[in-house]
Formats: structure tokens, C-alpha cells, sequence
């Protein structure tokens, strides 16, 4: 990942002057995140938290929350700017918690730039830093197939339903919730809300849990 964390380092003024803001972020993706957020009880880590902003949407929400990015200049301006938040520079592949000390954790886009293969080392450490019924959230540029495209920072990858649930359940979790976000003339978003299997633990489906695709535009 050392590429993708230079290609942000040369932009990050830039980056956080576009998207550095809740007012940058979709509607809808507010309501996702704020809803996932109910649902936890304990300690939640924002990983790979850019510019800050999620953190600090959700430590305004009561949420204990800490943010880690692998970008040195994202945590200096996430901390300049969201003083009354920690944020730390951390790797997602080796995160400096105790296991199974997390709630939940977020991961919203912070591993489009991870190639497919090592994808899973990052997963497993989300697994090991879950307590049992902990829940994670990502969010991903989704499209049909696994494919890699030239994102404007650095390469990316689009990934499909099925092949990042195939992954997260290979780490051990549970599916909860897939949702799909398709905008005209963008790229379509999707999330998962998974979980590490233990404790019987709420969701924000008010149709009951198991695994269930939605749609919202």
C-alpha cells in the first residue's frame, strides 16, 4: 500500500478540500453510517479515516470513537481540525488494539486501493480486533465483476457482491446487510454490513436480521 499512501501524501490538501467535509458526503451514506453507528456498544475505530470527517460525524453521535490512517498528513489535519478526536497513523493490516477490544469498525473505502489478493490480510485483522457480535461496515465502489479502473489518486478496484461477501465470509464473518447506491453518471457504491460471529447483537433492519440486499438511490 505504500503507493497509494504516496499518491495521498502529494495530494491531501487537495483531497481534503474536496471531500473533507460531511457536506461532501451523499445523503443517504449519513443515514447508513448513523444508522450502523446505533447498533454498537463500545469502542469503534474509523479505519483508514482520510481527512477525519466520519469520525468526527460519529464522536458527535457519542460514539467512542478513534481515527487511524496510513496518510501522515491526513491524521496532522484530521487532528488540527478535530481537536476534541484521536486520530493515530496506523497500517489497517496490523491495527495497535487488543483483540477482540472493538465494537465496530468502519472501513468506508479505505481499502479500494488494496489489490484483491492481500485484501484478505486486512479482513482477518478486523476479525482478530472484533469482540464476538462485533460489526463492521464497508464501503466499496461495486460493479458486476472484480475488476481493477484508474481512479484519480491510483488504481483502484470495483468489486461485486458476491466476491467481497465471498472474502468477509472467508474471514469469518456473517453477512447482515448489503446496500446499493446508483447515482447517474457516477460510479454505483455499495456497502456491507457484516459481523463476527458470538454474541446475538441488534441491526438496523427493522425486518429482522439475516443477510438481504437493498436498494437506494
Amino acid at each position: 500500500m505504500t503507493s497509494a499512501r504516496d499518491a495521498y501524501s502529494e495530494r491531501a490538501a487537495e483531497y481534503v478540500d474536496l471531500l473533507g467535509t460531511m457536506e461532501s458526503v451523499h445523503p443517504d451514506d449519513r443515514v447508513l453510517v448513523a444508522e450502523w453507528s446505533r447498533t454498537l456498544d463500545g469502542r469503534v475505530l474509523d479505519a483508514g479515516c482520510g481527512p477525519g470527517q466520519w469520525t468526527h460525524f460519529l464522536h458527535g453521535r457519542g460514539v467512542a470513537i478513534e481515527g487511524i490512517d496510513l496518510v501522515p498528513a491526513f491524521v496532522a489535519s484530521a487532528r488540527e481540525r478535530f481537536p476534541e478526536v484521536p486520530f493515530r497513523v496506523g497500517a489497517l493490516e496490523a491495527i495497535d488494539v487488543p483483540r477482540g477490544s472493538l465494537a465496530g469498525i468502519l472501513s468506508w473505502y479505505s481499502t479500494i486501493h488494496t489489490p484483491p489478493g492481500e485484501l484478505g490480510t486486512i479482513l482477518d485483522e478486523f476479525a482478530r480486533c472484533l469482540e464476538p457480535g462485533g460489526s463492521v461496515l464497508i464501503g466499496f465502489f461495486e460493479g458486476p465483476v472484480l475488476e481493477p479502473f484508474a481512479h484519480a489518486v491510483v488504481t483502484a478496484y470495483r468489486w461485486s457482491f458476491e466476491a467481497l461477501g465471498d472474502a468477509l465470509r472467508s474471514a469469518g464473518f456473517e453477512i447482515v446487510e448489503m446496500h446499493a447506491r446508483h447515482d447517474p453518471a457516477t460510479r454505483s457504491h455499495g456497502a456491507i454490513v457484516a459481523r463476527r460471529p458470538g454474541r446475538d447483537v441488534s441491526t438496523f433492519d427493522a425486518g429482522g436480521r439475516g443477510e438481504r440486499r437493498a436498494e437506494f438511490s
